[in-house]
């Protein structure tokens, strides 16, 4: 009897250790499932700004385009769109760093956290809308077709550039301009500043760009005197461009304000002469 005793009790005390082990063990598995929940939620919660402010650093994508993002004598970048950069990076309370990218990866840039914002003279298109989210325009713009000054009046309109090889960078809104017009001869180039360059060298009849960069890179007291230009495509505006559901598009809105306020930004357009949105 004794012995049938002891091994009901054995039973009993295994299977009390089988059931202490197995509620242990879904309790630390629920811990570690609420861990990796808290972990997921919280990765999920954190905003732009906060994500700037814990590496203290806010990453701007750029290409070389005077006067928005160039290089001074120095080999530091300076522009509108880098003093303004400059300026909101300050009221954030971090450092700007500025990198330059394929225009054509912008957003794929942006998507994989390698930059934090596209700012670089930025043209607001249905795209760009779809694809990010963009401040309010802060400046106005448009494409204009730049060639040798000594061809400006053979050529008045889009229709008479049809026979002309015309540089554009790559995924801009120049490019699209050309497309829109008609112009199917397309030398396309990784900047603005080389589609330029390839009008300079002779490469090129002409190409599309800022009206921005040809006032400050083209004619009498720039570096290419013998380029000018005369035909507008496309009125336009630039903006900022910021992940989807990014809070750094209202913040970015907000300091914009204020940097009007104070005569900042009216200040830069004036020092690179910018016409700025109020």
């Amino acid at each position: 009897m004794k012995k049938v005793l002891s091994v009901l009790l054995a039973v009993v005390m295994a299977f009390s250790v089988v059931t202490l082990f197995a509620a242990c063990s879904k309790d630390a598995k629920t811990d570690d499932t609420a861990k990796d929940n808290t972990s997921s939620n919280t990765a999920a919660e954190v905003a732009d700004i906060d994500f700037i402010k814990q590496k203290d650093k806010l990453v701007v994508g750029i290409t070389e385009y005077k006067p928005m993002n160039y290089k001074d004598a120095e080999g530091s970048w300076t522009g509108f769109d880098t003093e303004f950069a400059q300026a909101v990076a300050e009221k954030l309370g971090v450092e700007v760093e500025f990198v330059e990218i394929n225009w054509n990866n912008k957003f794929n840039e942006l998507n994989t956290k390698n930059i934090d914002a596209i700012w670089n003279g930025m043209t607001i298109t249905d795209e760009v809308k779809e694809a990010t989210d963009v401040s309010e325009a802060y400046a106005e713009n448009a494409q204009v077709v730049v060639m040798k000054s000594s061809n400006l009046d053979k050529y008045q309109d889009a229709a008479s550039l049809k026979d002309l090889s015309i540089a554009v960078e790559g995924g801009s809104a120049g490019e699209k301009a050309a497309q829109a017009a008609g112009l199917t001869n397309l030398v396309v180039s990784d900047t603005q500043a080389l589609a330029l360059t390839e009008v300079a060298s002779g490469s090129a009849d002409a190409c599309i760009i800022d009206l921005t960069m040809a006032n400050s890179m083209t004619g009498e007291g720039s570096g290419n005197p013998t380029l000018g230009f005369s035909i507008k495509l496309e009125a336009e505006e630039y903006g900022v461009a910021f992940r989807k559901g990014s809070d750094l598009t209202a913040k970015f809105n907000e300091i914009k304000k204020e940097l009007i306020a104070d005569g900042t930004l009216d200040k830069l357009a004036e020092k690179y002469e910018i016409t700025i949105i109020k």
